[in-house]
């Protein structure tokens, strides 16, 4: 088998196979516009919600009172006290059940506080966020004892802090490399091996290490300052530089066996898993960013006047205040209705929260890149420095910066698109994937095609006509219901789009990246328009026209992307341009590098990670 194959193998397996609840994003790819499941979205209980506005009002005056957000980007770090204070808060807690000492608060509030945090500065949302949604509280949540519940979810809520150690110096997203080992020996597992990019590993108390057993990639919650634990060294960044980040060694480091989350070999599974709401993190603090980029596009864009107008009356300048205005009412509106669907519960929202992830992270990047441009001169320039000479202090480039890995943090866009792939396409490979299965023998592969014929002489039918091309469907959207139709009808061309891939490339489909890519990014597109007139429709209510006229803006734009997807899918340069890469790397055009300096400090593209004791002085720090 090769490298490949096994790295597949081992991802298909971490999968979560079965659909047992319904799956609003697994219809929308399938051409099934299932509007009731988003429609009307699950409202929490409403001393649920009193709880969670006296938890965000507090943390709100907590940050405007208390937090230097300047400080944390000119020191590169969160001062203790204030790590200490969000303890205090509860802010360490905020998901965790009230019986092991947290808030108990919903996945809806939790969004909330993050954009807050993220907002005041992203760092601190980073902290608050690796800690509840991929550190210790998480995965204990689904899938932790009774025990282990009781012996540390009362400690996270207090504040000790939590970390997730999966990423090793040779390992991204293929864990069929890891190289992190725990031996059982008695009653404990021995671990040893190098985590690298370990976000709170600096300043944690416990972690969530990933490392390969008898029986496969296991999960286990380690006590951070365990003999044979080195904290190597604190990394630092282009953006972000308040987190605390590092390369942690682990040298015969005994953890009980006790301390084994789940099952031998299931590690995988739980890290997948947790991350199918934990994700949800990300796009809260590229909505509180974005929302925060409005404010400023905004105030700036009346004050400085060009040519005898405020620059904002240039529809140079306009055009790109109406792409954030929209595009923040689009993003906090994908948030809200992912939250509230993790919260009922009711939904497989696996699907839900990865376009999430991957939307938000990619339209905020193009928000900030936006602001920094509204801004000039004066957003390229660093905040300390504007106030320095006696101008409003505004972060621009900051958050331009911090913004960037969250294209990469928890799964990259390429990956991400990979993973939802994998899942748009899951009905088409249990009906159909027998056919292009070369490990089967043609008798197997005919009763194959017999299982795929019934499948899609049912399914192609119903990808002919829906409510999206009835006028009038969806009317009760008012002025949005044009949008809703454009959904249904664009949910159909795009799974019949996926079957043309499929009878095209067949087995080949899974190496056709650039497509299925862009079949994900339409999806996107069309989940955030529902998203958007979902919250559109309720905060009629209370904002009246001016919701909808944000939701119209937003559709509008978001429609013209999908339809330029659509045109890419099949006109465009993805196999020439993958026929150049292969010259690139053949040293084909090395001619193109003659004329420059390389400023690289020399070193191995990789570190090595061999397994042993460390030299290196231990800059673990946590927090007391």
């Amino acid at each position: 088998m090769t490298d490949y194959a096994k790295a597949r193998e081992v991802a298909e397996q971490a999968r979560e196979k079965e659909w047992t609840r319904p799956s609003f994003g697994r219809q929308l790819f399938l051409g099934d516009f299932r509007l009731d499941l988003v429609h009307p979205a699950p409202v929490p209980p409403e001393a649920e919600s009193e709880k969670g506005e006296r938890f965000l009002h507090a943390l709100r005056r907590f940050l405007e009172t208390r937090v230097d957000p300047a400080l944390i980007e000119r020191t590169a770090r969160i001062p203790d006290e204030v790590i200490k204070d969000l303890a205090q808060l509860g802010a360490f807690g905020i998901t965790i059940e009230e019986r092991y000492g947290g808030l108990g608060l919903s996945h809806l509030d939790y969004g909330r506080a993050l954009m807050l945090a993220g907002s005041c500065n992203p760092a601190l949302g980073t902290l608050l966020s690796a800690h509840q949604s991929i550190g210790v509280p998480k995965p204990l949540k689904q899938f932790g004892t009774e025990e282990q519940k009781r012996a540390f979810l009362p400690r996270c809520a207090k504040g000790e802090v939590s970390a997730f150690l999966l990423t090793e110096p040779d390992v991204g997203s293929d864990p069929a490399r890891l190289a992190t080992t725990a031996e059982r020996d008695g009653d404990d597992y021995v671990l040893d091996g190098v985590k690298l990019w370990t976000t709170n590993g600096v300043i944690a108390s416990l972690l969530v290490v990933m490392a390969r057993t008898d029986r496969g990639i296991s999960a286990f919650v380690v006590e951070a300052d365990t003999p044979g634990i080195t904290v190597e060294r604190r990394n630092a960044f282009m953006g972000l530089r308040g987190i605390e980040n590092g390369v942690t060694r682990f040298h015969r480091v005994r953890v009980p066996a006790a301390n084994l989350i789940g099952r031998e070999g299931q590690g995988l599974k739980i890290a997948l898993t947790t991350l199918n709401t934990g994700r949800l993190s990300l796009p809260a603090v590229c909505a509180g960013i974005s929302k925060w980029a409005v404010k400023i596009a905004r105030e700036w864009s009346g004050a400085r006047e060009q040519w005898g107008r405020p620059i904002g009356g240039h529809e140079a300048v306009a055009t790109k205040i109406g792409f954030i205005a929209a595009t923040a009412y689009g993003l906090e509106a994908v948030t809200n209705l992912s939250c509230r669907l993790a919260d009922d519960a009711r939904n497989d929202i696996r699907i839900e929260a990865a376009l999430a992830k991957l939307y938000a992270s990619e339209m905020a990047w193009r928000v900030a890149d936006e602001l920094v441009q509204i801004r000039g001169g004066r957003g390229y320039e660093t905040a300390e420095s504007l106030a320095a000479r006696g101008e409003r202090g505004v972060p621009a480039e900051q958050f331009l910066r911090d913004l960037r890995i969250n294209r990469i943090f928890e799964g990259s866009t390429e990956i991400m698109h990979l993973l939802i792939a994998r899942e748009a396409v899951d009905a088409h490979l249990s009906a159909a994937g027998g056919m292009i299965d070369p490990s089967l023998d043609t008798a197997a592969r005919l009763r194959a095609a017999a299982k795929a014929g019934g499948f899609y002489a049912r399914w192609l039918p119903t990808l002919v006509t829906g409510p999206g091309s009835v006028p009038g469907s969806y009317a009760e959207f008012g002025p949005l219901a044009a949008h809703l139709r454009y959904v249904e009808r664009t949910s159909r061309r795009l799974a019949r789009s996926t079957f043309y891939g499929m009878s095209r490339w067949q087995g080949r489909l899974e190496h056709r990246q650039g497509f299925l890519s862009r079949i994900v990014d339409i999806g996107a597109e069309l989940f955030a328009i529902t998203a958007t007139c979902v919250r559109a429709r309720e905060d009629a209510t209370d904002l009246g026209i001016r919701a909808v006229e944000l939701a119209d803006a937003f559709c509008h734009q978001a429609r013209l992307r999908a339809d330029a997807l659509f045109d890419r899918l099949w006109d465009n340069t993805d196999s020439r341009d993958a026929r150049l890469a292969a010259r690139v790397l053949e040293d084909r055009y090395a001619f193109l590098e003659e004329g420059i300096i390389d400023p690289s400090i020399e070193g191995p593209w990789i570190a090595a990670a061999e397994p042993g004791p460390s030299a290196a002085e231990n800059v673990h720090r946590p927090i007391r």
